[in-house]
C-alpha cells in the first residue's frame, strides 16, 4: 500500500483526512498511533513522503505526483 495514515480515535483532523481520502477514492492503510511517540497526528505517508497534519494542498500534490489522484 502506498498511502498510510497514522491516526488516533480522538483526533478530528484524522477523521476529516480519512473522510476526504475516502471521498477521493484513495486507498490507504490506517495505523493506530495511540501508543506511538508521535508529536502530532494525523501523519500521512505517501511512498516515502511524510506529511504532518491535514495539509490538504500538500497531500493532494503528493498523491498527484504518485498518480494516485
Amino acid at each position: 500500500m502506498k498511502v498510510k495514515v497514522y491516526s488516533t480515535s480522538w483526533c478530528p483532523y484524522c477523521h476529516a483526512l480519512m473522510a476526504w481520502l475516502d471521498k477521493k477514492g484513495v486507498k490507504y492503510q490506517e495505523i493506530n498511533a495511540e501508543n506511538m511517540n508521535l508529536k502530532s497526528v494525523p501523519v500521512t505517508v505517501i511512498d516515502d513522503e511524510e506529511i504532518i497534519g491535514f495539509d490538504r494542498p500538500a497531500i493532494k500534490k503528493a498523491l498527484k505526483s504518485k498518480g494516485l489522484l
